[in-house]
């Protein structure tokens, strides 16, 4: 059995670059949010969907910086890997249909409001992302775990 011992603030440097690839890609989501609608909302540094993908940025920048640090072909790179690939296809999959479903619902409710029928409460529409914000959040990632785990 081989132990591996890891260099002074390995894991340091790995918590700072995943978190901070969260948090940039949640910075730009406020910033370009607020660019196109004009506005500006804090509740949008919490929220899920939007350019780029902040789940995205996250498990790549995961998996960068476990590849880094114990080999791109090492179980744990593995590991982060299929986690990565899994978070980015729900996000871009699951959740953008998910998105689509509650648009479709809210259209409805609207229909029945009108009508008089149902009181107005609408669901979340924006909760997954296109590819491209999936792509843009991964590439985010890696080179934010690049620039910290090098």
């Amino acid at each position: 059995m081989i132990a591996v011992i890891n260099p002074p603030f390995q894991s340091e440097k790995a918590f700072i670059a995943v978190f901070l690839s969260w948090f940039v890609a949640q910075i730009l989501k406020v910033i370009l949010s607020g660019a196109s609608k004009k506005k500006f909302d804090v509740r949008w540094l919490f929220d899920t969907g939007g350019m780029p993908s902040a789940h995205s940025a996250t498990v790549a920048s995961l998996a960068a910086a476990v590849g880094l640090y114990y080999g791109f072909n090492s179980i744990p790179f593995l590991i982060g890997l299929i986690l990565c690939l899994i978070t980015m296809f729900d996000a871009a999959g699951v959740r953008r249909h998910l998105g689509w479903q509650g648009k479709i619902l809210n259209e409805m409710v609207d229909e029945f409001y009108a009508k008089g029928a149902v009181p107005e409460k609408r669901l979340k529409e924006l909760l997954g992302h296109t590819p491209f914000e999936v792509i843009a959040g991964a590439a985010l990632g890696i080179v934010i775990a690049l620039l910290f785990c090098r």
